[in-house]
């Protein structure tokens, strides 16, 4: 084997474990955010104070596991779109700032105070207004996120089409 086919070869093999990385991280991420919404909106639906405390405080624990998978999948997703702005690789980097921006702005400061509030049993209007922007950034960031993940798999599935029509 020539030592350009050795160098393409670990090329793609590297590429394929930051793609393994990506899909992984931002699979996560997703699940992450949608248990968080599905579990507030159960909990806020049944009404049961002490249940809405016990979810407010996963979340605030589970947020911190969040972020590495974010940044993660940010990393990855940046080095595998490289310089592309159009087609489905700049639909996903234009959400890519709309996401971010939800989540530190509004989505972890909306955790830790939402929790704070519920640890201490003050369930009043401010708590109330917080929890229904939290519950607009998170399905925000939901929607993003799965059009994300939908242009990802036609990526995919692009290419895998494009190798086997070289085979």
């Amino acid at each position: 084997m020539t030592k350009h086919k050795i160098m393409t070869r670990q090329k793609i093999m590297t590429r394929q474990k930051i793609v393994t990385i990506h899909a992984t991280t931002s699979t996560l991420a997703l699940l992450l955010i949608l248990s968080f919404f599905l579990s507030t909106s159960i909990s806020e639906l049944m009404g049961n104070q002490e249940l809405i405390t016990q979810v407010k405080s996963i979340i605030f624990y589970a947020i911190w596991p969040l972020l590495p998978c974010m940044a993660i999948a940010g990393i990855t997703g940046n080095k595998l779109a490289g310089k592309a702005t159009k087609g489905l690789i700049g639909n996903k980097k234009k959400r890519i700032p709309i996401i971010a921006a939800n989540g530190i702005l509004i989505l972890i400061p909306a955790a830790i105070y939402l929790k704070t509030l519920a640890v201490s049993g003050t369930f009043d209007t401010s708590f109330y207004l917080v929890q229904g922007l939290e519950l607009f950034a998170g399905f925000t960031n939901l929607v993003l996120m799965s059009l994300n993940l939908r242009d990802g798999l036609k990526i995919k599935h692009a290419k895998l089409k494009k190798h086997h029509l070289k085979e």
